[in-house]
């Protein structure tokens, strides 16, 4: 019996990704679902810290905003994902981001973990994200990653007894206080 093959593996681009129903995001051509929907309480963990983020937000550059998702940030052809929570600074008048946040959050469940802490941390890294902010809600931890040369360094475990103040740029900071997240 002979092993699979990686090149044998069907790829798909962002037209084919266009066109599915339901939620996906699409990682160097792989297609991850975005099912089933996530708990109460993860979706409570994201509504709060994107309003922690936006309330808190002190940008020069009035495109900078805070988007929920979903909302698609698309790096190629063939990766496009969905951050949990992202600040991006641009206009556009397409369907999808293109430009690399300088903040993203992913609030970890169940059917999203692993590829949060492995696939997108090194996706994130790559595509230069200044702050990565992993929450575990039902642990009520966060990890707080800045990018320093090319590698995120893990700045803090945040607990809800915790503030942090992200430093995006020398015209673009925001603040959270995790005791509002859970």
């Amino acid at each position: 019996m002979e092993a699979l093959k990686y090149e044998n593996f069907q790829y798909y681009t962002y037209d084919d990704y266009k066109e599915w129903d339901d939620r996906w995001e699409l990682i160097d051509g792989v297609p991850y679902a975005m099912a089933p929907a996530a708990y109460p309480k993860h979706q409570s963990v994201v509504f709060k810290i994107g309003k922690e983020l936006d309330k808190n937000l002190k940008c020069s550059n009035k495109t900078c905003e805070i988007y929920i998702s979903p909302v698609d940030w698309k790096i190629s052809e063939n990766t496009i994902v969905q951050p949990d929570v992202a600040l991006f600074c641009e206009e556009t008048n397409r369907q999808f981001f293109s430009k690399t946040p300088p903040l993203v959050v992913e609030v970890l469940s169940k059917a999203t973990a692993l590829k949060d802490v492995t696939t997108k941390y090194n996706l994130y890294e790559q595509q230069g994200v200044l702050y990565y902010i992993i929450i575990e809600p039902n642990t009520e931890l966060s990890d707080i990653f800045k990018l320093v040369d090319g590698e995120y360094q893990l700045l803090k475990k945040a607990t809800k007894e915790d503030s942090f103040e992200f430093e995006l740029s020398d015209e673009c900071q925001t603040e959270v206080d995790f005791s509002k997240l859970f």
